[in-house]
């Protein structure tokens, strides 16, 4: 195997392992919903700090799964175009939205979200309910993990698909 693949594998390695990671978190956030539900409306019980950890876990689940969804195509498309192309089409279609698309985005995603962290971290933020979760910056610094684990997968869509439109030459 050559180096690139290698570090393909391992990229699409770490992707799964983030992907189960998050799947974990949907059965932790399903129990502590019910949880929550019960404790609100049986005995009249809540949590603003237990409600902004089943929105950080959806946040960390959203963003972990991201690369994992373009690992496995299963991102929004125009598939009623897109089916009925050629597979060497499809590469080169997949490569220009990996090249001009998914990468800048994450990339401006990346470069926006730096400042965001910093900023939340420097000053030590919390949350601005009463009884909210402190450590703000910890659920900011996972959108930096989600877009480079995407900025990762897409790289290797885009060697993927190289591959793919070398072998179906015309």
């Amino acid at each position: 195997m050559s180096k690139i693949g290698y570090a393909v594998t391992l990229i699409e390695t770490l992707v799964k392992r983030s992907a189960q990671l998050a799947a974990l978190l949907v059965v932790l956030l399903s129990a502590l919903i019910v949880y929550d539900a019960v404790n609100r409306y049986l005995f009249q019980s809540g949590s603003v700090a237990l409600q902004e950890l089943e929105w950080h876990l959806f946040d960390i689940i959203f963003l972990l799964g991201l690369s994992y969804t373009l690992q496995h195509d299963k991102h929004v498309r125009v598939d009623i175009f897109y089916t009925r192309f050629s597979p060497r089409t499809k590469a080169l279609i997949n490569i220009v939205s990996q090249l001009f698309l998914v990468l800048p985005f994450t990339a401006l995603i990346l470069y926006m979200s730096y400042t965001f962290i910093e900023q939340s971290y420097l000053q030590n933020e919390i949350s601005s309910d009463p009884g909210g979760l402190t450590h703000r910056w910890m659920i900011k610094g996972v959108i930096a993990v989600g877009f480079v684990l995407l900025g990762l997968q897409s790289l290797c869509e885009i060697y993927k698909n190289v591959q793919i439109f070398k072998r179906h030459t015309v």
